[in-house]
C-alpha cells in the first residue's frame, strides 16, 4: 500500500499545478454539460452504426485533444512536433469509439440463434469480441511505433500483488455508499440485464456467472487500452504529463454511467495512471479495476435485495 501512496505522492508533487487545475475544471464543465444536455445519451440513441461511432469519436477526440491543449497552454511548452504523437492522438479515440459500438459483431455471430439465446449470447460475446478488436489494433500500432516489449505493459516481472488488494479493500466504503443511490441501483448489477434467462433454464446461476466473467473481460480491455497502451505510449513524448490527458479521456468514457461513478473515474484514472507510469505494468490496475467492477455488481445485488 505504501508503494501506491508513494507513486501518487510523487506524482502530486511533480505535477504542474496550473495544468492540474485547468484540466480538472475542464472535466468538471464537461461532466456538467453531459449530464445537463444528455450528450452521451444523444449519441447512444443514434440508430446508424457509422454515425454513432462518429459521434463517440468526436466526443472522445474533443476531450482528449482539449486536455492535451490545456497541457501545452498552461505550461507554455511548444506543441510536440513528433508526427507519431498526432497519429496516436487521432487513432486512440477512433479505436475506442469502434470498441464502444462493436456490438454489431456479436449480433452478426448470434443472429441465427433462437430467442432468447440470440439475445443472451449477443450480450455475453460482445465483450470478448471487443477485446480482440482492441488487442489487434493496439498490437499493430505498438509494432508500428516500435515501442518496447512486452506489449502495452503486459508483464509480471517484479509484480507485488498485496498493495492492490489493500487498495481494493479501501474502496469498499465508497462502493457501499454508491449502492445507496438510486442511479447506481438503476445501473447495477449489470447481470440484471439477463434476468429474462431465468424462465428458460433450471439453474440460472452458471449462465449468470458466465455473463459476469464476460463482463470482467471488458475491464481487461479498458486497462490494456488506457493504462497499458495510452499511458505507456504517450510517456515516450511527455513523461508524467501523459497521465492527466489520459485520465480526462478515461473520464469521458464514463459519461453514460451514474454521476458519482463518472466523477470518481477521473480520480481513478490519475491514480492508476501514476501506478502504471512507475511499474510499467497493467496488472495492479487490473486487479483494482476488475475488483471494483465485481464489488459493484455485488453491491448492486445487495442494494436491490435490501432496499
Amino acid at each position: 500500500m505504501n508503494e501506491i501512496i508513494g507513486y501518487l505522492r510523487n506524482y502530486i508533487q511533480s505535477v504542474n499545478r496550473s495544468v492540474f487545475l485547468f484540466t480538472t475544471l475542464f472535466i468538471a464543465i464537461a461532466i456538467t454539460c453531459n449530464y445537463t444536455l444528455g450528450i452521451n445519451t444523444a449519441i447512444v440513441s443514434i440508430q446508424s452504426w457509422p454515425l454513432r461511432t462518429a459521434g463517440f469519436f468526436l466526443l472522445f477526440a474533443f476531450v482528449f485533444s482539449a486536455a492535451w491543449l490545456l497541457q501545452f497552454i498552461s505550461t507554455g511548452r511548444n506543441i510536440i512536433e513528433n508526427r507519431f504523437f498526432f497519429v496516436l492522438l487521432l487513432i486512440a479515440p477512433v479505436i475506442f469509439a469502434a470498441k464502444v459500438t462493436f456490438d454489431q459483431a456479436a449480433i452478426a455471430v448470434t443472429h441465427n440463434l433462437q430467442p432468447p439465446w440470440d439475445q443472451y449470447w449477443n450480450k455475453v460475446l460482445a465483450w470478448p469480441l471487443k477485446f480482440l478488436l482492441v488487442l489487434a489494433l493496439v498490437a499493430a500500432i505498438w509494432k508500428w511505433g516500435r515501442f518496447p516489449q512486452p506489449l502495452a505493459g503486459v508483464q509480471l516481472r517484479g509484480f507485488n500483488v498485496q498493495p492492490y488488494f489493500l487498495l481494493l479493500l479501501c474502496m469498499v466504503p465508497l462502493i457501499a455508499f454508491a449502492a445507496t443511490r438510486s442511479d447506481f441501483l438503476h445501473t447495477y448489477p449489470k447481470v440484471q440485464r439477463i434476468d429474462f434467462i431465468d424462465q428458460y433454464v433450471t439453474h440460472p446461476f452458471p449462465w449468470k456467472l458466465l455473463y459476469e466473467l464476460s463482463y470482467g473481460i471488458d475491464f481487461v480491455t479498458i486497462e490494456f487500452f488506457f493504462r497499458g497502451f495510452l499511458i505507456l505510449a504517450f510517456v515516450r513524448f511527455a513523461g508524467k504529463d501523459a497521465i492527466l490527458p489520459v485520465a480526462a479521456f478515461y473520464c469521458s468514457i464514463h459519461f453514460g454511467k451514474p454521476l458519482f461513478e463518472c466523477i470518481t473515474s477521473y480520480a481513478g484514472g490519475i491514480i492508476l495512471g501514476a501506478v502504471v507510469y512507475n511499474t510499467r505494468s497493467i496488472w495492479g490496475g487490473l486487479i483494482v479495476h476488475l475488483g471494483i467492477a465485481w464489488l459493484m455488481e455485488l453491491a448492486g445485488y445487495l442494494g436491490h435485495l435490501y432496499k
